[in-house]
């Protein structure tokens, strides 16, 4: 594996997925990686992976929203490696509903998983952060945080939100040596977009997508991998989207007459 200084890295949501994906590219960058997830035999798979692989790796079960549990990780860390240089936010639940029938309590779980759990994660992660003077936030937002969709009332609410949380943590922490960013993908692959789009949807959004495919978590982990790297220390308070040009288009048929004429 290569090594070239990044640290120890806090991954949550690093059980499968984009999260899985990113523990493994900052692991071959030489990164010492907690893998924390909901699901403690994913996670414990993830950290095997990585140390099969020759890194260093260990893992531990979380719930985002339990601010006990957070402490928990980050003190483990804390005895592990002195703490972490990076802190990557993938934990995420998407639920689709038609907003006229939208349940309050589903709205609330979705944020508090997606908002709430950024924030406490984000915001132990700092202290220690501050305490050695640097360190990199890398939040996973959405182009669904910047572009409605149908059924995304919770969902593309909470990631703008997260835009916003990371902007607000871009201007606190910077003077601490800490930078905080976001990672908007696109349409990817993963066990969670495979269960919450049908074959019509997926069909209907890759039309939108210039590139003409489905994004895959290594698209996203090596963005979040830049964001994460010393080499990105003026980087601050920006939202990367990586989405084959997604949010790019605007009136595609229109354009496509046009260029038949």
């Amino acid at each position: 594996m290569d090594r070239s200084g990044y640290g120890a890295a806090l991954v949550t949501g690093g059980g499968s997925g984009i999260g899985r994906q990113c523990a493994l590219t900052l692991a071959h960058r030489g990164a010492k990686i907690l893998v924390t997830d909901l699901n403690a035999e994913a996670a414990d798979r993830v950290a095997e992976e990585i140390r099969g692989l020759g890194g260093a790796a260990e893992a531990m079960a979380m719930d985002v929203t339990d601010p006990s549990q957070v402490e928990a990780a980050f003190s483990r860390a804390e005895a592990l490696w002195d703490g972490v240089d990076i802190l990557v936010n993938s934990a995420g639940l998407i639920i689709v509903e038609p907003l006229l029938d939208f349940r309050l309590e589903t709205f609330e779980k979705v944020m508090s998983v997606n908002v709430a759990g950024s924030f406490l994660t984000g915001q132990r992660a700092a202290r220690t952060m501050a305490r050695r003077g640097y360190g990199r936030i890398v939040n996973l937002s959405s182009v669904s945080g910047q572009r409605a969709g149908v059924g995304r009332a919770a969902y593309g609410t909470s990631k703008a939100a997260i835009i916003g949380l990371t902007r607000q943590f871009a201007l606190e922490l910077g003077p601490l040596g800490i930078t905080a960013n976001a990672v908007a993908p696109g349409v990817i692959e993963t066990p969670m977009t495979l269960n919450a789009y049908s074959q019509e949807t997926w069909e209907k959004v890759l039309g939108m997508v210039p590139t003409g495919r489905r994004g895959r978590p290594e698209d996203i982990a090596e963005a979040v991998a830049y964001l994460a790297s010393p080499h990105a220390s003026y980087v601050n308070g920006e939202v990367l989207t990586v989405d084959g040009g997604y949010m790019a288009t605007g009136m595609t048929q229109t354009g496509s007459i046009a260029l038949r004429r």
